[in-house]
């Protein structure tokens, strides 16, 4: 345990100090271009929440290519601070692209902290509820399928005509119905009738036939 504290210590401190090394470059680059005062402290903070809130997007969300992109622009950003601060640049005499840059940055800060913080993410589907099956049922869609006649004989017509219409009944909706018949036999003693049960699922008197003889 305590070596693993010690461990966990020595990855602290290291970051702490790669983070004040950052930061203090960033505030050496934006207070050469101009941005005096607290904007100059401002600018390294904005840089750093970007690059952790991308971090997290790729961690925890499902946007892997918008947290990447993110990602990437501030750790340019950071990088291009650190090394521009280590005797490439002159920040008594900073290049006009430069200052342009550390101005259109916190519209681009702005820009990215707002998409990875409002990103949605996928809603999860719950396709097991036969109950929720049940509910989205649209009488409409369960329409009495025309019998089949045969051409030649007659009387075969007649017993398929005074037949009842076949009733099509989504798996879902059995099943939900064996869950209404079975509860109501456990608090009467007595199985549901096929009005109880046409009452119970709110169907049509032909859907509630045919769900009973299924059960």
């Amino acid at each position: 345990m305590r070596a693993l504290l010690a461990r966990v210590d020595a990855v602290l401190v290291q970051a702490v100090i790669a983070a004040a090394l950052s930061f203090a470059h960033l505030h050496d680059i934006a207070l050469a271009a101009g941005q005096d005062g607290w904007k100059a402290w401002a600018y390294p903070v904005s840089v750093d929440l970007l690059l952790v809130a991308a971090w997290r997007q790729l961690r925890t969300g499902d946007a892997k290519a918008s947290g990447w992109c993110w990602f990437v622009i501030a750790l340019t950003a950071s990088l291009g601070a650190n090394v521009a601060t280590a005797g490439l640049l002159d920040l008594d005499d900073v290049p006009a692209w430069l200052r342009i840059l550390v101005a259109g940055w916190p519209a681009v800060a702005f820009l990215g902290g707002t998409l990875l913080a409002h990103s949605v993410p996928k809603a999860a589907e719950d396709v097991d509820s036969a109950a929720e099956d049940a509910d989205q049922v649209d009488d409409t869609e369960f329409a009495p399928e025309p019998p089949a006649l045969p051409a030649a004989d007659p009387a075969p017509v007649q017993t398929a005509a005074s037949a009842p219409p076949a009733v099509s009944v989504p798996a879902a909706l059995v099943e939900h119905a064996r869950k209404v018949a079975a509860e109501h036999h456990t608090r009467t003693g007595a199985a549901i009738d096929t009005p109880t049960l046409r009452a119970r699922l709110g169907v049509p008197a032909p859907m509630a036939e045919a769900i009973s003889a299924q059960i």
